[in-house]
């Protein structure tokens, strides 16, 4: 468990108060990072701040604004800014039930776990668990944590509650600004037997442990070998993809060959089909329609 908590307060739900701390659920990944070095010398770049046609300035002469027409600003000082700032409630009240497929994803932001803060809590922390998962519903409310205030959801996860900050209304594009221009029409049944048959195929339990970022590890592996090498320049080999015909596809023959029906990797077929089709007379090619003159 994380050393230090996100957040402590109660869960309330009606006259129910359950004191809890919050931690989040996820961590930063082993992405690679770099800093910009001034080759000459190898030192690290360091960065002033400067204002165009008067140079570098006090950090004390800067101050926060926002832009409410091209180069105007209106000005906020760091007490003004702190004096709107949500108070710090200890207590999410759990304001509104809603079915579990009802929240759609793009609003899913953040998760968090939530824990019982001492064994007084564990009873009504199960109850609200158990009553979540019973009712198939997700608990919302808001939370105030660090001078804003942060629209939340809860749901149970296996023993516990997971926590899950969601985006506001406004911070979520329209879907129909980018799907509305695709049309509706239903696809030909037999390619839809297909895809869906290529799926099951390839269906299975989620692992993530068999994901890893062939990127990153190709970073690690590019700077091992660069101290290896002393710093003396390292490309690797990279096999260029097969270029593609063209845009335009087979779609029914591309599903058909994944599927192994019409290329390699076809999956052995049963004896009796073998014996079938060696019995099965050789189709003829079929001639073309003869057409009648006027």
């Amino acid at each position: 468990m994380a050393a230090r908590a996100y957040w402590q307060g109660q869960i309330r739900l009606a006259l129910v108060s359950i004191p809890v701390e919050v931690y989040p659920a996820t961590r930063s990944g082993a992405a690679i990072k770099f800093h910009q070095i001034h080759r000459p010398s190898g030192k690290r770049i360091n960065y002033e701040k400067v204002v165009a046609g008067i140079g570098p300035v006090d950090r004390d002469d800067i101050v926060k604004g926002y832009e409410v027409s091209k180069g105007n600003y209106v000005l906020l000082e760091d007490d003004e800014i702190e004096a709107v700032k949500i108070e710090s409630k200890k207590t999410l009240d759990l304001v509104q039930f809603v079915d579990t497929d009802e929240i759609d994803v793009l609003y899913f932001e953040k998760p968090y776990f939530v824990v019982p803060a001492d064994d007084l809590a564990e009873e009504a922390y199960i109850v609200l668990r158990e009553a979540l998962r019973k009712s198939r519903k997700v608990g919302l409310g808001q939370l105030s944590v660090r001078g804003r205030e942060v629209l939340v959801s809860l749901k149970p996860c296996g023993r516990g509650i997971v926590l899950e900050q969601l985006r506001y209304a406004d911070e979520v594009h329209k879907a129909k600004s980018f799907f509305g221009q695709i049309g509706d029409e239903e696809p030909a049944q037999e390619l839809l037997d297909l895809a869906t048959t290529l799926i099951d195929k390839k269906a299975g339990p989620f692992t993530p442990e068999e994901f890893h970022d062939r990127y990153v590890d190709a970073l690690k592996g590019l700077i091992e070998k660069k101290i290896a090498a002393k710093g003396k320049k390292i490309l690797e080999d990279v096999s260029e993809p097969a270029p593609r015909a063209g845009n335009v596809i087979d779609l029914m023959a591309a599903l058909k060959k994944s599927l192994g029906e019409g290329g390699g990797g076809a999956p052995a077929k049963k004896p009796a089909a073998k014996a079938a089709a060696k019995k099965a007379p050789a189709k003829t090619a079929a001639k073309p329609p003869v057409r009648k003159r006027a």
